[in-house]
């Protein structure tokens, strides 16, 4: 019994020391400056699986078109989607949008308070709830993000993690020496100050250990010994940029007046249903002489080698493979549409979009769309 009070004193000590190196050292986002429910969920839902850095810029352009939990559920979906256009992973907007619209139909607009609450609605984890709760609420309960996990099996000293093969009993593990980590009059402050020491120096590669207020008592103090990852597959790929003036009369030809051919997916397919692409061409092997532009885009474990092509009007049903509804939509209305991850890039790319900040981000070894 001595010897557990006594971790658990240690715990604690780390724990202030944890709390007194993030007042210190905490990035200074905008998420962060906000105890509203809505806008920390909003943000813990973006943040998923996509950089900070990406997200930032983003994250202030949906609150700024959808400031409200309510203007939220009120918006039609296309137009959810077409503002987390270069997030990715979309299905994580459909599933905010469907919360946002059962709280507003349910519960009188308001987020649930409590954790446990939180997860009924769609898309919210116990990840997700715990933050929410958390930041939002003071509910003393622990976050557990893969970088949290990082963080407190190599201080553990517990190998790669539960789901490198630790499985359910190491991942309980974690959970219990992450509450015992949290401290239950700064929970908010004290889970942030856990996910940002991973994110910045608990890395997965190269962690900077001298920088971190743990390291006296870390068992690993460095990287975790983990099992190669999959090579990513490589692909190649060709769409057709066709564009032509607006036949609208009475209006002056110029950015504003033109056209684009855009496709719609399937509502049934796995990936991107509903969204609005190039059309794809037969051949994706495109003459150097053709060529309008070359990218790299990576959809999950793929790398797409995409070569894209200036087409006509009349030659673009013989180039392409129609597979769902085709429109032609004008410039000004494409920057607001749903569009697919590579073909705002591709849009962007050849300074046809009115509006360059809705994509002006820098985004590192290419772009990932599911």
């Amino acid at each position: 019994m001595a010897r557990l009070e006594e971790g658990r004193e240690k715990t604690k000590v780390l724990s202030a020391r944890l709390l007194d190196w993030y007042a210190r050292n905490k990035r200074d986002l905008p998420w962060r400056r906000s105890r509203n429910p809505y806008a920390i969920w909003v943000a813990e839902i973006m943040l998923q699986q996509t950089r900070v850095a990406v997200v930032v810029e983003r994250y202030q352009q949906f609150l700024k078109r959808f400031p409200t939990l309510v203007s939220l559920a009120l918006a039609p979906e296309q137009d959810v989607l077409a503002m987390w256009s270069g997030l990715g992973y979309y299905r994580r907007a459909r599933m905010l949008h469907k919360a946002a619209q059962f709280v507003s139909e349910n519960l009188q607009g308001n987020l649930p308070v409590k954790a446990e609450e939180l997860r009924v609605l769609p898309g919210i984890g116990v990840y997700t709830a715990a933050a929410v709760a958390s930041i939002a609420h003071n509910e003393p309960v622990a976050v557990v993000d893969g970088n949290v996990e990082r963080v407190l099996c190599r201080f553990a000293g517990w190998g790669a993690g539960s789901r490198k093969g630790g499985g359910s009993a190491l991942r309980r593990k974690v959970e219990e020496l992450a509450r015992r980590f949290l401290d239950p009059a700064r929970p908010g402050d004290s889970n942030q100050a856990m996910m940002e020491l991973g994110a910045t120096v608990c890395t997965p590669r190269n962690p900077q250990c001298v920088a971190c207020p743990l390291t006296a008592e870390c068992k690993t103090r460095g990287e975790h010994k983990t099992a190669r990852r999959a090579p990513m597959t490589s692909r190649v790929a060709g769409y057709a940029l066709v564009v032509r003036a607006s036949p609208a009369k009475g209006k002056r030809r110029g950015r504003n007046t033109r056209e684009v051919l855009l496709e719609q997916r399937s509502a049934h397919v796995t990936v991107m249903p509903g969204m609005w692409e190039l059309p794809a061409l037969l051949h994706p092997e495109v003459p150097a002489s053709e060529l309008r532009m070359t990218l790299r885009h990576a959809i999950m474990q793929v790398n797409y080698y995409v070569r894209i092509r200036t087409a006509f009007e009349d030659d673009v049903d013989a180039m392409t493979a129609a597979s769902g509804e085709r429109r032609w939509v004008s410039l000004r209305e494409a920057a607001g549409m749903a569009l697919t991850g590579l073909a705002r890039k591709v849009l962007m790319r050849a300074r046809l979009l009115p509006s360059p900040t809705m994509d002006a981000i820098a985004h590192q070894r290419g772009e990932t769309v599911v």
